[in-house]
């Protein structure tokens, strides 16, 4: 029988190289870990890595009735703005969409009430906006807080408190300390300036990991009229008008009511078109400003047909800045468009898609790249709208998964793995109950999810 020959024994010599080799190791993976470039950081909280799907602050010039400022109040302990301030021009009119969370925020009921006043909107001064304490479920304390910051702000502006609107994002169950911003309000006047944008997009953050703005051009009667925009959301993002904040500024002139139609119409299908994470925020607040200063004639009616341009780049906008959102959901990796063909009726179309993006399981297979079409199945079957099972038909992508109510005869897994590994992906699903249709953008679920969240207080 043959013997394996005994291996060589090592030199003293030989033992002593391999005794310091084991005792650099530790060094030279620390070298090779400092030498490598790190993830650029976030603006936002520290510690945070800029999202990989971000996208570039747009440049977007003055807009002529606004004026913006920034400043450090304090409701962080690190050093950061947590403090923007819009100044309007005498006349500028406002209309604004709000969550309907069953526990508003203070902010929010006070823009509510003042919009749904009679002459609500007609002439809006102001908007106050802070970081880093929601000022939400905290009760008439929160209440008057709100109330003597409006009235901090008429003050300096020559307004009335009214004519201040308001809005908070950060932790819930704590009172907002208006004192605070009162201190530093002198000093932030000074620097109001026209050409302040990408700073008041920083200075709304919490989670977020880069601003979000998005800037358009359009005509009314051959006069050129700007729309700009700046939002805020990264987790508790499930709009239904997360912490989600959007500002849109405008230099035509504008009614109230027109402003209020338009917003309504389009926010269906951009904020309210968009998740995170499923879940829906106290604070949630779109407004939108038209300061009257591009020389446009004045717009009054609903249906003036000189709205057809404004209403597309004001759609636009929106968009832009509600797939911004879900490119910073915390922890994303993936970019996600879920669409739904053949449903019984618009409603069932969109609730068929959020299901979908909703689902953690749909959504943690996307972030494990695993082309896993049967938890989309789970998805659509599970929301009990009229879905005809052998007419189910499912692609990612180009390629077709599911179809006639069965794994399709040329399915690849390889070719579904390969386009998985995409940073963007389109899911399409055809329910085969009817004609109706809606999209609805997400992002995957990661590990990153958890740890922001499970650090978001400290």
């Amino acid at each position: 029988m043959s013997q394996t020959p005994p291996k060589p024994r090592a030199s003293t010599g030989q033992k002593i190289e391999h005794a310091i080799e084991k005792a650099l190791d530790p060094l030279a993976t620390a070298i090779k870990r400092a030498t490598q470039p790190a993830a650029p950081a976030a603006p936002g909280k520290p510690g945070l890595a800029i999202s990989p799907l971000a996208v570039p602050f747009p440049t977007i010039p003055p807009i002529g009735g606004v004026e913006i400022a920034t400043g450090r109040a304090g409701f962080y302990k690190h050093q950061r703005d947590d403090l923007v301030v819009f100044r309007f021009a005498k006349g500028t009119t406002c209309a604004g969409v709000f969550t309907k969370h069953k526990v508003g925020s203070a902010p929010v009921d006070w823009c509510k009430r003042h919009l749904d006043a009679d002459d609500g909107g007609k002439d809006v001064r102001a908007l106050v906006v802070n970081a880093g304490c929601a000022n939400a479920f905290t009760g008439k304390a929160g209440a008057d807080a709100a109330r003597r910051t409006a009235s901090e702000v008429a003050k300096r502006f020559g307004c009335r408190q009214r004519d201040v609107m308001l809005a908070s994002t950060g932790v819930i169950g704590v009172v907002l300390d208006d004192h605070k911003i009162a201190a530093v309000l002198p000093a932030v006047e000074t620097r109001l300036d026209p050409d302040n944008w990408a700073g008041a997009a920083r200075g709304i953050m919490t989670t977020d990991t880069f601003p979000k703005g998005s800037y358009v051009e359009t005509q009314i009667e051959g006069h050129t009229v700007r729309i700009a925009g700046i939002a805020k959301g990264s987790g508790m993002i499930a709009p239904d008008m997360a912490t989600m904040l959007g500002f849109i500024v405008t230099d035509a002139d504008i009614h109230p009511s027109v402003l209020r139609a338009l917003l309504g119409l389009h926010v269906r299908t951009t904020f309210n078109s968009v998740t995170v994470d499923g879940d829906t925020s106290t604070n949630d607040t779109c407004l939108i400003f038209a300061t009257g200063t591009s020389g446009a004639p004045r717009i009054g009616r609903v249906g003036d047909r000189r709205l057809k341009d404004f209403s597309a780049a004001l759609d636009k906008v929106m968009l832009d800045l509600a797939h911004q959102l879900v490119r910073d959901g915390e922890g994303a990796t993936k970019f996600v468009k879920v669409t739904v063909d053949g449903a019984a009726s618009p409603a069932s179309a969109r609730k068929l898609a959020k299901s979908i993006a909703d689902s953690p399981l749909v959504k943690t297979a996307i972030a494990g790249q695993d082309a896993n079409w049967g938890r989309v199945v789970m998805a659509v079957g599970k929301t009990e709208e009229a879905v005809d099972r052998d007419r189910l038909a499912i692609k990612f992508g180009a390629h077709q998964a599911a179809m006639d109510g069965a794994p399709a005869p040329d399915y690849d897994e390889a070719k579904m793995t390969a386009y998985m590994k995409n940073a963007e992906i389109d899911i399409t699903v055809d329910v085969g109950s009817g004609r109706a249709s809606a999209t609805v953008w997400t992002c995957d679920l990661t590990k990153g999810y958890i740890e922001i969240n499970g650090d978001y207080r400290s």
